[in-house]
């Protein structure tokens, strides 16, 4: 007898950086030199983004094609909220809102959040951090779980 997951189960999920899956930072609303808005797609919590101090920031990950996707895993920190947002326009136009989440804030640590995208397909996803626990917030890395 042949057993079949359903398509939610976690065990199907797997996990995959952004840099594995051919996808860039397009765009970001602020950058540093040492911190650059590339080491988001990386796929190490070493290097971070890290915003300039004022809110909201953004940045936009292109992928090489549409992709499906059932949730996304932020790691960043001081992050307090973030909208996500998608299109599955060529030119990163059109965005509409996918989920909203508040994060915990974490003391001394990295946030870990796994966001639902409830099996979303976008070339684009647009993140904006509305508000964080301190002027400044980094994201170390962005990986997709489809």
């Amino acid at each position: 007898m042949k057993y079949t997951r359903s398509p939610g189960d976690p065990r199907n999920m797997t996990d995959s950086s952004l840099s594995s899956l051919g996808a860039k930072v397009v765009v970001a609303s602020s950058g540093d030199e040492n911190h650059p808005p590339e080491n988001i797609t990386d796929g190490s919590t070493e290097t971070f983004w890290m915003s300039t101090g004022m809110f909201p920031q953004e940045f936009i990950v292109r992928f090489a094609e549409a992709t499906t996707m059932s949730a996304v895993t932020v790691d960043s920190y001081n992050v307090k909220h973030l909208r996500i947002e998608k299109t599955a326009s060529q030119n990163a136009s059109q965005f509409e809102l996918v989920t909203e989440k508040e994060f915990g804030h974490t003391e001394g640590h990295l946030q870990s959040n796994v966001v639902s995208l409830n099996g979303s397909s976008a070339t684009h996803l647009r993140f904006i951090i509305t508000t964080g626990y301190d002027h400044f917030v980094s994201v170390h890395r962005v990986t997709v779980q489809n």
